[in-house]
């Protein structure tokens, strides 16, 4: 797909050049990169190589989204991979809500991945199910910017396509196929108040995964988009821990 909208500000994607450890790093549906940029910054400073791709479709406009497709979304996250093993020899992914979901896909699909850090990762919605197939209307209300911290706010749409709830159903079904295929070491986190992603996905991934390394970290003072929420400085810091400790 073209797009038709130009980039919005704090939506580009980041790279930012460092060691020979590269951490891919995922924003989520309907959101942007804005989302995961301290935490990409938080994981530069350590000297780590960090890449945040921004997903086809997102960061621009609802109608570019609308015309974008899950396959694409996963294919803006291998981009990503594929440019840092040109100069890393272990890479790292981490991802909030749909991010978390092509997290966990990449890594069923490429056991080299070193470790995956999930944030609210999303692999089943009830709401959304039920929503996937119909034709009207054309476009939701937002459901960006559930955030426990007051003055906090997402730069994600307005709006949400109806077609691409559909996209992400089917992204969440196939991925949820492939848990078992998932072996690397995970450090999976879960806010236990979450008004998008419920939290028992976090659980089911937990149990489902066969990684022998797994560990389950609860957000206790965040809502959804905890990258930016009040747990900000814990998930940085227990991810730098958790990567250095699989290096």
């Amino acid at each position: 797909m073209i797009e038709k909208y130009p980039v919005l500000k704090e939506a580009e994607a980041f790279y930012f050049e460092g060691n020979d450890i590269g951490i891919l790093v995922s924003h989520g549906f309907t959101g942007s990169t804005q989302s995961m940029r301290f935490l990409g910054e938080q994981l530069a400073k350590e000297g780590f190589t960090v890449c945040g791709p921004r997903l086809k479709g997102h960061g621009t406009h609802f109608e570019d989204m609308e015309l974008s497709m899950y396959q694409e979304w996963i294919e803006s996250l291998e981009e990503g991979f594929k440019r840092l093993r040109e100069t890393c020899s272990k890479i790292f992914i981490t991802g909030l809500s749909m991010g978390g979901t092509l997290t966990l896909y990449l890594a069923s699909k490429y056991p080299e991945i070193k470790g995956i850090i999930p944030i609210n990762a999303a692999i089943e919605i009830e709401e959304m199910a039920k929503l996937a197939g119909a034709l009207e209307p054309r476009f939701l209300d937002a459901i960006g910017s559930d955030i426990k911290k007051e003055g906090v706010i997402e730069l994600a749409y307005e709006k949400t396509p109806l077609k691409s709830i559909g996209e992400i159903v089917q992204l969440m079904r196939i991925t949820k196929e492939r848990l078992p295929l998932i072996s690397c070491p995970a450090l999976i986190f879960v806010s236990t108040e979450d008004h998008v992603v419920p939290p028992e996905n976090s659980m089911y991934i937990m149990e489902t995964i066969t990684s022998s390394d797994k560990e389950i970290v609860k957000l206790t003072n965040s809502y959804h988009v905890a990258t930016i929420d009040n747990d900000k400085e814990l998930i940085a810091e227990k991810s730098v821990k958790f990567i250095k400790e699989h290096l």
